[in-house]
């Protein structure tokens, strides 16, 4: 783009300005995300699920498997009723 005028380089400046300005916004957007929360079936959840099934299979009970300590109540409950939900 050739620029032959005064007008059209404070034009073009005020477009650029637009953009970045647009830019800094989405920059700003992406840098405040929030990564936060449980991230269901990633590779830990998986072997640490895989590991409760096997051990849940093997007759032992939920108290049992959380007394090992690799995993909470609530985690042992939760995949008991993933389990249970894909059993069926």
């Amino acid at each position: 783009m050739k620029i032959k005028s005064l007008e059209e380089a404070l034009d073009r400046i005020k477009e650029l300005e637009k953009e970045n300005a647009e830019l800094r916004a989405e920059n700003e957007k992406l840098r405040n995300r929030n990564f936060g929360g449980r991230k269901k079936h990633d590779e830990a959840w998986t072997a640490a699920y895989q590991d409760f099934v096997v051990k849940y299979e093997n007759g032992m009970s939920i108290i049992e498997i959380v007394n090992q300590g690799e995993i909470s109540r609530r985690t042992a409950y939760r995949y008991l009723s993933y389990y249970r939900g894909t059993s069926k």
